[in-house]
């Protein structure tokens, strides 16, 4: 079954981009280590999707909100700095995250997730319903700022 295996998910040419919607299984945390893309879709199916980020040193996913879905985004190698609130003037949240850190995010709540380290700040990402079309690859935010949605 060749989608039932822990290598490759780094977006390389050649390489199968999106898993879903088939059943897969797939080891999260070295996916996430292994993807060099900023956003990387890897798994979407008809009501959530699994995506993959490295944000560079310095960088963040940039301030967002989605109106409609819940979101929930684990850290899988590197620190930052997350915020939220309810609008995007006012953090009411804010908490430095590491490794093993989830941080959920109700529809409608502004936020972003800021790496503070000098190595990139690896993540997954689960949005439902799926927030980007199925396959998506940036490989860059300014690339990703080009297709919002």
């Amino acid at each position: 079954m060749d989608n039932v295996s822990n290598t490759g998910y780094g977006g390389k040419p050649g390489q199968r981009i999106d898993f879903g919607p088939a059943p897969f299984v797939v080891n999260i945390n070295q996916a996430a280590r292994e993807n060099s893309n900023f956003r990387r879709a890897l798994w979407t199916g008809n009501h959530l999707q699994m995506t993959l980020m490295s944000i560079p040193p310095g960088g963040d996913i940039g301030v967002e909100r989605h109106p409609l879905i819940d979101q929930m985004i684990r850290v899988e190698e590197g620190q930052g700095r997350v915020m939220m609130g309810r609008n995007r003037e006012n953090w009411e949240l804010q908490r430095m995250v590491g490794p093993g850190f989830a941080i959920f995010i109700p529809a409608g709540t502004w936020h972003n997730l800021v790496n503070t380290e000098r190595r990139p700040l690896k993540l997954s990402s689960v949005y439902a319903p799926p927030q980007h079309p199925w396959g998506t690859v940036h490989r860059t935010k300014e690339e990703a700022m080009e297709h919002e949605y």
